[in-house]
C-alpha cells in the first residue's frame, strides 16, 4: 500500500474480513475524495462516515500485503446469498481445451427464486458434434473445479464471438438483453450475437 494510505477488504454490511477473505475493496487517504459535488446521495452511497471510499472493486489482500482485484461488485452474481464473481468462472472455464472464449452473466431463475450463473462459450475451431454433449462436458469440467454454488445453473449457450468493447473489456449489458429476450420469447439466442 502507499504512505499515509489504509484499505480494508469488507463484506456487503461494510465489516472488515480477515487477510485472504474475498470482499469490496475500501480505501482511505489524502488523496481520496471527499465526495460527489452537489450530489450528497451520491457521496453517502460511496465514502463511509469514516472517510473510505467504496471503490466497487472486489478481491482480497495476502499476508504480505499485496493486494489483488478479480472482479468488480457490480458484476458479481449473487445466488442464494452466496456471492460468484464471473471473472472467476472464466477464468476455470478458458482451461478447458475446447473452449476459446468465455463470458459468464447472472441470469435470473423463476424456479430457484435466485440469479444463477450462465456461461456464453465460443468453442475452439474444429470443434464438431453434439452441441447438448459439449455443454455437458464443459459444464461438468466447471462442476469438478468450483464450489457446489459457483456451478452452471442458468447453462451454457454457444456463441460464434463475446460482445466486447475496443479496449477488450466483454459487454456483459449486451448478453444480459439477449438472456432477457430469450427469457421472453423462449427461444434460444445460440447461433449469432
Amino acid at each position: 500500500m502507499l504512505p499515509s494510505m489504509s484499505c480494508k477488504y469488507c463484506d456487503e454490511e461494510g465489516n472488515e474480513l480477515p487477510i485472504g477473505e474475498t470482499g469490496e475493496l475500501w480505501l482511505k487517504g489524502p488523496n481520496v475524495m471527499l465526495g460527489y459535488l452537489n450530489n450528497p446521495t451520491a457521496t453517502a452511497n460511496a465514502i463511509t462516515p469514516d472517510g473510505y471510499f467504496k471503490t466497487g472493486d472486489v478481491g482480497r489482500q495476502d499476508k504480505d500485503g499485496n493486494v489483488f482485484i478479480t472482479d468488480r461488485v457490480k458484476e458479481l452474481i449473487k445466488y442464494k446469498g452466496f456471492q460468484v464473481p464471473p471473472a472467476e468462472l472464466e477464468g476455470k472455464l478458458m482451461g478447458h481445451e475446447k473452449v476459446d472464449d468465455v463470458a459468464v452473466i447472472g441470469v435470473y431463475d423463476e424456479a430457484l427464486a435466485s440469479e444463477v450463473p450462465r456461461a456464453y462459450i465460443v468453442p475452439k475451431a474444429g470443434t464438431n458434434g453434439d452441441e447438448k454433449a459439449l455443454a455437458e462436458e464443459i459444464s461438468q469440467y466447471l462442476s469438478e473445479r468450483v464450489a457446489h454454488h459457483k456451478r452452471l445453473r442458468g447453462g451454457i449457450r454457444f456463441v460464434e464471438t463475446i460482445p466486447k468493447s475496443v479496449s477488450g473489456k466483454i459487454l456483459r449489458r449486451i448478453l444480459k438483453e439477449h438472456a432477457m429476450a430469450e427469457a421472453k420469447t423462449g427461444a434460444s439466442i445460440n447461433a449469432k450475437l
